[in-house]
């Protein structure tokens, strides 16, 4: 996960025509969403919209409930209990879990917490399902920043020494006694695939334990939304990755996740060439396939990782989103486009 850049996406306060869409595309990164209303007729909605820097984006919270004192302290607890996952699942943070686990690597297993194991947990699925195209170990290729401040990649000479050392299998998992074990020295793990969907919805869960029922939060694409059955769905809007100042459409979402991945979020240039924050675990550098990839799915395990496995796989991609039973869209970087046939009938224009 990345220091805090520029928001991507905000959840829009009001409905909003296709003008206003494209306009809130243009300046925050292409997701909008709008409020849905309240369920009893002639209730006036209680609203609230907090924004705060986490895991390297902006976090969005858009809660709406009947009472005002009741919001607040919601959002409050959700922002906390994201910032506490996210302190543990860094590869940035040196006293994190995560970056524990590496220094250990070769050396003796880690105690790890229950949040941190279930990640790992579905990292390890996603990556046998992918053949490794995802890959929590890419991380041992060194690190690579993205912010706009201070862009960094590993030279080369160290992604090269490193590679052979990339691998799922060497990521060894102990349930019972809650600890994770990198068997070869010099390995690390970068979570930046997987655990930002998660963390998201542990911050839906501490809305939800506060009596709320209708919320979305929206960090860096990710979205993942909850409403009442009696209101209207969220519209969320779907950026287009080969141009990503428009929108491609809108997608209705009460309750579930949409997931985006693409080459046009955190990126930065150097000799000519663009570098962003997608890496292939058989390069050590940036995929080279797809512009961009969003999934639509009711739950986590179904739509997590898979997003930056398919930015890998390309054209490859279709049998392993088949397997997880999400709706999906690809934009190649030929121009086209490959739909779920649900997908293509989900996608609603942005007016």
């Amino acid at each position: 996960m990345e220091r805090p850049s520029p928001p991507p996406c905000l959840a829009a306060p009001a409905m909003p025509g296709r003008r206003q869409l494209l306009r809130a595309a243009a300046a925050l990164g292409g997701c909008v969403a709008a409020w849905p209303r309240l369920a009893r007729a002639g209730l006036p909605a209680v609203r609230l919209r907090e924004a705060r820097d986490l895991m390297g984006t902006r976090v969005d919270i858009a809660a709406q409930g009947e009472e005002a004192a009741s919001l607040r302290p919601a959002v409050e607890a959700a922002f906390a209990r994201m910032a506490e996952l996210a302190a543990v699942m860094s590869h940035y943070e040196p006293t994190s879990r995560v970056s524990a686990i590496g220094l250990a690597a070769g050396l003796q297993p880690v105690p790890i917490s229950k949040e941190l194991l279930t990640v790992l947990e579905m990292a390890q699925s996603v990556s046998r399902r992918s053949a490794g195209a995802f890959d929590v170990t890419v991380g041992t290729v060194g690190q690579w920043h993205f912010g706009p401040d201070h862009p960094q990649m590993p030279a080369p000479a160290h992604i090269s020494s490193r590679l052979s050392s990339v691998g799922y299998s060497h990521l060894e998992l102990d349930a019972r006694a809650g600890r994770a074990y990198l068997s070869r020295r010099g390995m690390r793990l970068d979570l930046g695939g997987i655990a930002k969907l998660y963390i998201l919805q542990a911050g839906m869960e501490v809305l939800r334990a506060h009596g709320l029922n209708t919320a979305l939060i929206n960090g860096g694409g990710d979205v993942v939304a909850m409403g009442a059955d009696a209101t209207p769905p969220w519209r969320v809007g779907v950026r287009d990755p080969r141009a990503p100042e428009r929108l491609l459409g809108v997608v209705a979402l009460r309750r579930g996740f949409v997931a985006s991945s693409g080459d046009y979020e955190r990126c930065f240039v150097r000799d000519g060439r663009r570098y962003h924050h997608v890496l292939d675990p058989k390069t050590g550098y940036p995929t080279q396939g797809p512009h961009g990839v969003t999934l639509v799915g009711e739950s986590l395990e179904a739509v997590n990782g898979i997003g930056a496995a398919a930015m890998v796989l390309g054209r490859d991609a279709p049998p392993l989103i088949r397997w997880a039973g999400v709706e999906a869209l690809i934009a190649h970087r030929d121009g086209s486009l490959w739909m779920t046939p649900r997908m293509r009938s989900q996608l609603q224009p942005p007016a």
